[in-house]
C-alpha cells in the first residue's frame, strides 16, 4: 500500500494515466511516439507540430499552453542552428530512439515502483527523504521534459520548479545569445549518448532537514546568534585559486546556495555555476520534478548524476 500512496502523490505531476495502479499512456499519444519511432519527423517544425500532437493527446494543451516562442525556438536550433548532417543524425537515429524509450516509461515507473525502496514521489518542504532514480528512468523522464509533456498545472502552488524544455527553447529565439545555445547542445548531447548506450547506474534525490525547534538530543537549525557567539574552531579546509568545482576529486562535496528553487534557471536564461552543472549533468534536472523550493533550513543533495559535457567559460 506504501508504494500506492508514493505513486499517488506524484501521479498528477506525471504524463502517464493510471487505471486500477497500472501505468499506461492514452492511446492516441502511444500512437503518435510510434510514428515518431518511425522516423516520421525530420525537422523542427515537424518536431514541434509532433510535440502539439502529443501534448493534446494528454490534453496538456488547453490547460496549460506553451510559453510563447517555443515553437519558434525549436524550429530555430533544429532547422537553422544545427548543421544538415547533425540534424539528418538526429532525426534519423536519436529522436527515434528516444521515442521508443517514452514508450516505455510506463513499463520503467511500474518496475521502479514494484522493486524500489526509495520511490518518486513528491518530497514537500519539511518532509526529508530520498528517492533512489535508475538512470534509465530519468533519460525516459527528461524525454518527457524535451516534449513538454508534463502536467504543470498545479506546479506553482506546490512551489514547483520549471520541468519542461519550452522556456529554455523559447529564450532561445526571444534574444538569442550563444550561452543558450551551448546550454541546449548539452542537452542534445546527453540525448545522443543515452540512446545510444544506455549508462545503468543510478541517481539518488535526498531532502534534508534541520528541525526548526531546539531539542537537547538533536541537531536543529541555527538561529543567528549561534554563529555569532560560537567559539568552535572550523574544520580543515583548502582554499584553490584554480580549477573548476566539478573538475575536484570525486570524493569531494560540492555545495551550491544560489537558489531555493533546485536548479535555479537552468530551464530559463540562468547560466552560472548551478545552471551549468545542470547542463553537464542533466540527470540533475530530473530533481526539478518533484522537489518544491527550499527553506532556510532545508538542503537538497543529489549522488550519482553523470557528467555528459564540457565547457569553457563560466558568465558570474
Amino acid at each position: 500500500m506504501e508504494e500506492r500512496e508514493e505513486l499517488k502523490s506524484i501521479l498528477g505531476y506525471l504524463p502517464v494515466v493510471a487505471r486500477s495502479w497500472s501505468l499506461f499512456w492514452p492511446s492516441q499519444a502511444v500512437e503518435t511516439l510510434k510514428d515518431l519511432g518511425r522516423g516520421r519527423v525530420n525537422s523542427g517544425e515537424v518536431l514541434f507540430t509532433a510535440i502539439s500532437d502529443l501534448r493534446r493527446s494528454l490534453s496538456a494543451s488547453s490547460s496549460h499552453p506553451l510559453t510563447p516562442g517555443a515553437a519558434d525556438g525549436y524550429t530555430l536550433f533544429f532547422d537553422e542552428i544545427m548543421s544538415r548532417e547533425e540534424s539528418g543524425k538526429w532525426f534519423g537515429e536519436v529522436f527515434p530512439a528516444l521515442a521508443n524509450l517514452l514508450l516505455g516509461l510506463p513499463s520503467l515507473l511500474q518496475v521502479h515502483y514494484q522493486n524500489a525502496d526509495a520511490r518518486l514521489r513528491l518530497l514537500d518542504s519539511q518532509q526529508p527523504g530520498l528517492v533512489l532514480l535508475s538512470q534509465e528512468l530519468i533519460s525516459a523522464l527528461l524525454g518527457c521534459s524535451l516534449l513538454c509533456l508534463f502536467p504543470v498545472t498545479d506546479r506553482s502552488a506546490k512551489h514547483l520548479p520549471t520541468i519542461n524544455f519550452d522556456h529554455l527553447f523559447a529564450a532561445l529565439y526571444d534574444s538569442y545569445n550563444q550561452k543558450q545555445e551551448s546550454k541546449i547542445w548539452c542537452i542534445i548531447h546527453y540525448f545522443e549518448r543515452i540512446t545510444s548506450r544506455m549508462p545503468m547506474g543510478f541517481v539518488s534525490f535526498e531532502r534534508k532537514v534541520l528541525p526548526l525547534e531546539q531539542t537537547p538530543l538533536r541537531i536543529s537549525y541555527p538561529k543567528a546568534e549561534f554563529w555569532s557567539n560560537s567559539v568552535i574552531p572550523l574544520c580543515r579546509f583548502e582554499v584553490r585559486r584554480s580549477g573548476l568545482i566539478e573538475d575536484q576529486s570525486s570524493g569531494a562535496l560540492e555545495v551550491d546556495f544560489a537558489n531555493k528553487y533546485i536548479g535555479g534557471g537552468a530551464l530559463h536564461r540562468g547560466c552560472v555555476q548551478e545552471e551549468i552543472r545542470f547542463m553537464i549533468n542533466p540527470e540533475l534536472i530530473a530533481s526539478m520534478l518533484f522537489m518544491p523550493s527550499m527553506a532556510d533550513n532545508e538542503a537538497i543533495e543529489i549522488v550519482g548524476a553523470e557528467r555528459f559535457s564540457n565547457y569553457t567559460g563560466c558568465v558570474l
